[in-house]
């Protein structure tokens, strides 16, 4: 082989050593940034159970400012247990009216309370008269979409009486529950986001029985007929 020949093959040979060792020092990531790129990106969910609207309810069972004169201050709210419509008052007359579920026969009641306490999709845990009424129900429910107290409850003085959200809203506009007052859960976290610790609940008298039992003291008053309270 000539001297011109024996270059050649080094000049190749060396080219092809170097065109390899640029290629083992090309960086990795680019590519692999590049194929990840084109997966879809899946970032954490958190839960959020969906509330649902009124938008299935007849146009007068949706929440709406309506006029309501009275003599209450602005925050209060008045439930009116025989139209099934809670009141929250916003002052010159008017008020937020939401439809409720309430009290079935002979579980109604009466009078003045507060709220003492709040809660965001609270647990339910059905007190012992309840449970010896119907002792197929469950001891304990944790709270969440399948819980009947719904997203949120506004507890009322000391008694087992809540303002609470539902999962069954068939039982709108209804007399069916045994002595708590129910919203759609939209309605009842709208509530629960306006009214504080310390506001003033007012419930209506269904019957005359009721009235006259309203009338001897500023509390809440269950008329003699009624079962045990701590139901939803």
């Amino acid at each position: 082989m000539s001297a011109d020949a024996k270059l050649r093959d080094r000049s190749r040979y060396f080219c092809c050593a170097i065109l390899f060792a640029g290629l083992l020092a090309l960086p990795v990531a680019p590519a692999a940034a590049q194929t990840l790129a084109a997966l879809p990106q899946y970032a954490p969910q958190v839960d959020q159970p969906d509330v649902g609207s009124d938008a299935d309810l007849p146009a007068a069972l949706r929440r709406q400012v309506v006029a309501y004169p009275n003599r209450e201050p602005p925050g209060t709210i008045i439930i009116d247990t025989p139209h099934t419509f809670l009141y929250l008052t916003l002052g010159g007359g008017e008020a937020m009216r939401y439809a409720i579920g309430a009290g079935r026969t002979g579980f109604t009641w009466s009078g003045v309370e507060t709220i003492t306490r709040k809660s965001e999709w609270p647990d339910w845990i059905p007190p012992a008269a309840m449970v010896g009424r119907q002792p197929y129900l469950p001891r304990w429910v944790a709270g969440g979409p399948g819980n009947p107290l719904g997203a949120r409850a506004l507890y009322l003085g000391n008694t087992d009486y809540r303002i609470h959200g539902t999962n069954d809203p068939s039982s709108i506009g209804k007399h069916m529950s045994s002595g708590c007052i129910r919203l759609l859960n939209a309605d009842v976290i709208d509530l629960y986001n306006r009214v504080g610790i310390g506001a003033k609940v007012v419930v209506l008298a269904h019957d005359a029985n009721e009235a006259a039992l309203a009338t001897e003291g500023n509390v809440a008053t269950l008329p003699s007929r009624a079962g045990p309270s701590g139901i939803y």
